[in-house]
């Protein structure tokens, strides 16, 4: 287990842990944000935690092309079900994926501080996100760290309050990704969620080489 210092820098991956955990400690800071999405670590833990760094291994990735819909969805898509916008309210964004009750999970890992810090990743360019409206009203959104010089998007959560809304949002998203030639959508760990749309588990070391490819 290492210890973060003030320096930004990180021990490599392969040190982690079974679990993926790698080291602790440190900040928020968008210079370290970035410098552990560069290397494939995410900071992951509870309020009145440490700050906690992952990179599992294996990774859970969609590639764009093998995004999977169901017939159910593609009907729903097809009748414009809802409307999609994309870094329309990031903030609204993920407040609500902090408040979103999941179950089996106490709390959230959204801290206020994890809030503030995506925010300013965001207003940087460094994080998007996608809103699901009905009406007047926001049911569901994504949002994520978008390593654009890499053309990686890593996904961070997302919420619902309407019955196929954020899948909704989620289809929205790759099909947006896709069409800036995104390469790879980390989606961290395994679920069973992500499966259904067509992600996989890949190698860390497989993962780590997306984020060594230039955008060009």
């Amino acid at each position: 287990m290492y210890i973060l210092t003030d320096s930004i820098q990180f021990p490599p991956v392969a040190y982690a842990d079974i679990d993926g955990l790698l080291a602790l400690g440190g900040d928020l800071s968008t210079a370290r944000l970035l410098e552990a999405y560069h290397r494939g670590i995410f900071p992951w833990y509870n309020e009145g935690q440490p700050i906690l760094w992952f990179s599992p291994d294996p990774r859970m990735v969609l590639f764009p092309q093998e995004l999977h819909v169901s017939k159910s969805m593609r009907q729903l898509i097809r009748k414009n079900r809802f409307e999609v916008t994309f870094n329309k309210d990031f903030e609204n964004v993920i407040k609500n994926c902090a408040a979103f009750k999941r179950p089996s999970q106490k709390g959230t890992w959204i801290t206020k501080d994890m809030q503030e810090a995506y925010i300013k990743l965001h207003q940087l360019g460094f994080a998007a996100s996608v809103e699901v409206w009905e009406n007047t009203a926001l049911v569901a959104g994504v949002y994520g760290v978008w390593l654009e010089d890499k053309k990686v998007f890593c996904g961070e959560s997302m919420f619902a309050k309407v019955s196929n809304a954020s899948k909704y949002g989620f289809i929205k998203l790759v099909e947006w990704l896709r069409q800036k030639e995104v390469r790879l959508i980390d989606c961290q760990v395994y679920t069973d969620h992500l499966a259904s749309f067509g992600a996989r588990e890949i190698p860390r070391k497989e993962f780590l080489t997306y984020l060594t490819l230039n955008s060009g």
